[in-house]
């Protein structure tokens, strides 16, 4: 899918600096920068390295400064604004257009030149390639000078001040990373020269608003009267590298092999696809494949994969890498539980999740629905069995089952479910007891336990009969006849009547406990006061502790967080909810198709082809919180897929 953006959405830095872009290395390592071509966030750059993949990851080159000579003329092709006095790089000025096809590319008009920029990041390596076309129609010589900002630290710290920089030949290092810099232009080594950046994306979270970045060198290309000449670099933390246009024509073809070969038909599913490649990254710790949560805040944790998964790599068709996730999660099981976080170096995983291992079951169970491998599933099943074993006999964080089948988790300050903020000792949204979602994933796993077994010749009749228990238990004590509504918790507290989205998934697992009438009235229910085009709220407008707005220092923003806020992946489940509901009709799919259609102004704002992972409750119109994440992708996925099963059957 091609993304244009002309003048009329570059009037101003602002408004140029709405959007940003995001490239990826199959590491963890990324580049981004705004439409306009700057850096308004800690965490943009031009070469952001993942020097242990996934998670421990460097900001090297933050952004490129860019200056266009005319005889005496001097125009800015980047953009940024300071915090040290400086007037403001006012390159949107001349930005003509900005094109994104899979990546990027901003065409450029300024005293007679036109000067185009293209980028690319090298899959599987740390390296970044910016490649420029100059046309000179002027009567005079024009010059392209470019001076890099390095950072030299990690990617989300603001720096307020700079690490000493050494620069020999086409190696600059500092603060113990050597970065080689290649070039066909004329490279010049400088004296160390210090901006202070403004933070103005940052600044609206309460994160620092400046930090500093660094220069040390000058590349430049002259280009005659009438004529076109081309001016590559690659940054790279490899000893060689390809040239630029080479690494743009690799990533290129890549891309678009993905989108030709996903198996979607619709363009906006097409383009999700290659955005969930984003997320897809090896993990050195593990040896194996890994899905990142979201660009550019999070690492990698389990319940997130979990979620994302099924969308981002099973829908897409990437049997080979699911295996390899979900083989990582099974080895990584204990006392019934997977990791939330993942150990880096000597660190030891975070079992901090009540969800993850039962999200896991399903994930199983799709992978296996799909490829039809029962070696896969015998690997698998023992793992599966501890899983169960383990809920029911209790095991850590408070986990475990009542006697009529439910299952109860959390206590004190422990928060295990995805609703999981803990600040300053304050629970905003405390869930501890039997939380709704947690008794659906419960009951869908042991279903999944009792069908698998059959194809294994297995006994699974006890996990038959506990799931009886648990599907009547479960609608006895969650449904609310007078309301329509589920119960959001059992815990004998205001929170257990509060109006939430964690219903949801009560009726979109693939083995689900409530009447169709039931069903239908949740979905209603979660219509009427929480779905909005970009999402489902957190919580219902009405209820006293809603917050209708997310930002400011991170207490305020963690107090909103579940509190009303928007998020976009449970908008997944609610809509696989609501073909359900609706008799999974062509018809429906149709309606349903008309309401994706809020998903391209959200593709257009924030980050390029991607989804974001929040939005505010009351007037969810800018992205929040990380500008692309995985489960807001994979979750439209699994939507897209459900559309195209029905319209495929149809055609029958």
């Amino acid at each position: 899918m091609k993304f244009l953006y002309g003048k009329q959405d570059l009037r101003s830095l602002e408004r140029a600096q709405e959007s940003c872009f995001l490239l990826t290395n199959g590491l963890g390592g990324y580049l981004s920068q705004t439409v306009s071509y700057s850096a308004p966030r800690a965490d943009q750059g031009l070469l952001v390295a993942a020097v242990k993949a996934p998670n421990e990851r460097v900001s090297l080159v933050h952004r490129m400064s860019e200056q266009l000579t005319v005889g005496q003329d001097r125009f800015w092709l980047s953009s940024q604004a300071f915090a040290d006095g400086r007037a403001a790089e006012d390159g949107w000025r001349h930005l003509s257009s900005f094109t994104y096809e899979h990546l990027p590319c901003w065409r450029y008009q300024a005293g007679g030149v036109t000067v185009t920029r293209r980028c690319a990041m090298a899959y599987g390596e740390n390296t970044s390639a910016i490649l420029y076309s100059i046309e000179n129609h002027a009567k005079l010589p024009c010059t392209l000078t470019l001076r890099p900002l390095f950072k030299f630290d990690t990617k989300e710290k603001a720096l307020t001040t700079g690490h000493e920089m050494t620069h020999q030949g086409t190696l600059v290092s500092a603060n113990g990373y050597a970065l080689r810099i290649l070039t066909d232009g004329a490279l010049e080594g400088l004296e160390s020269e210090w901006e202070i950046l403004d933070y103005s994306e940052d600044a609206k979270d309460g994160r620092p608003d400046k930090g500093v970045a660094g220069s040390c060198l000058r590349i430049c290309r002259t280009v005659q009267p009438g004529q076109q000449c081309r001016l590559e670099v690659v940054f790279t933390l490899h000893e060689t590298a390809l040239p630029a246009q080479e690494i743009w024509e690799h990533a290129q073809n890549r891309l678009f092999q993905l989108e030709k070969s996903c198996g979607f038909d619709h363009p906006v599913a097409r383009q999700l696809a290659v955005s969930a490649d984003a997320y897809i990254a090896r993990r050195d710790s593990t040896g194996g494949k890994t899905i990142l949560a979201g660009y550019p805040l999070f690492s990698d944790w389990g319940r997130d994969t979990m979620i994302a998964l099924p969308g981002c790599v099973l829908a897409t068709g990437r049997y080979e890498e699911a295996r390899s996730i979900l083989r990582t999660f099974l080895a990584y099981e204990k006392d019934g539980l997977v990791p939330n976080l993942f150990p880096e170096g000597e660190a030891q995983p975070m079992y901090n999740t009540v969800d993850a291992a039962l999200l896991l079951i399903d994930c199983v169970w799709q992978y296996i629905r799909r490829t039809g491998d029962l070696d896969f599933a015998r690997e698998a099943w023992p793992v599966m069995e501890r899983i169960i074993a383990c809920y029911r006999a209790g095991t850590h964080h408070s986990i475990g089952i009542d006697a009529d089948g439910l299952i109860y988790a959390g206590g004190g300050l422990d928060q295990v479910t995805w609703m999981d903020v803990c600040v300053q000792g304050i629970l905003p949204t405390p869930r501890h007891g039997k939380p709704v979602e947690i008794n659906a994933y419960w009951y869908n796993a042991l279903r999944v336990m009792e069908a698998l077994a059959q194809e294994l010749a297995e006994d699974g009749r006890d996990y038959g009969q506990l799931a009886a228990l648990v599907a009547d238990s479960f609608v006895k004590a969650f449904y609310m006849e007078d309301k329509g509504y589920l119960r959001d918790v059992i815990s004998g507290t205001k929170a257990d009547e509060q109006l939430r989205c964690n219903q949801i998934w009560a009726v979109s697992m693939s083995f689900t406990m409530l009447s169709p009438r039931q069903e239908a009235e949740v979905v209603e229910t979660v219509l009427r006061h929480l779905h909005t085009p970009c999402g489902l709220r957190t919580l219902s407008p009405s209820d006293p502790e809603y917050h209708p707005h997310y930002g400011g220092p991170q207490l305020e923003r963690d107090m909103a967080y579940h509190q009303g806020t928007t998020w976009v992946f449970p908008m997944g489940a609610y809509y696989l909810a609501w073909l359900k509901v609706h008799g999974r009709t062509p018809e429906a799919a149709q309606l349903l198709l008309e309401d994706l259609e809020a998903l391209l102004p959200m593709m257009r704002e924030g980050c390029v082809g991607q989804l974001p992972e929040i939005y505010d409750g009351s007037n969810p119109c800018d992205g929040k919180g990380c500008f692309a994440q995985a489960w807001s992708v994979g979750e439209m996925l699994r939507v897209f897929e459900a559309i195209q099963a029905i319209e495929k059957k149809t055609k029958k």
